[in-house]
């Protein structure tokens, strides 16, 4: 069992940047695969990046260059850096662990989700 909270999510003007932070309990951290998915309003819930064990990392084509993703295995801690801000970035963003080896972008792989934190840009 892990458990997963969000934060870092607020309003923000594009163009701008924004770090989320995704904490991490229960089940040793570095056991998981961890990803970013996001949920803009009245769309389904899609993959925005991810890193494995080893701390490879991968990207959605539309936020490659933007975002950032990275671990942090001894506090527990997933990080999303988000530069040059869209409003097509506005989404409820999602943490998510996967007990998993390769690459995961889709989300009945994951097993964990956090509750989400909101990522609103203003144009």
């Amino acid at each position: 069992q892990v458990q997963l909270v969000e934060s870092g999510g607020g309003l923000v003007q594009a163009g701008g940047s924004l770090r989320l932070s995704c904490a991490a309990s229960g089940r040793t951290f570095s056991s998981y695969a961890m990803g970013w998915f996001r949920q803009p309003p009245g769309k389904e819930r899609e993959f925005v990046a991810g890193i494995s064990w080893g701390s490879s990392t991968y990207y959605a084509d539309s936020v490659k260059g933007r975002f950032t993703i990275s671990r942090d295995n001894a506090k527990n801690t997933v990080n999303l850096q988000i530069n040059s801000l869209k409003p097509k970035d506005t989404a409820v963003y999602f943490c998510a662990a996967a007990q998993v080896s390769g690459k995961v972008t889709t989300t009945r792989h994951y097993d964990y989700w956090g509750q989400g934190t909101q990522v609103t840009v203003s144009s």
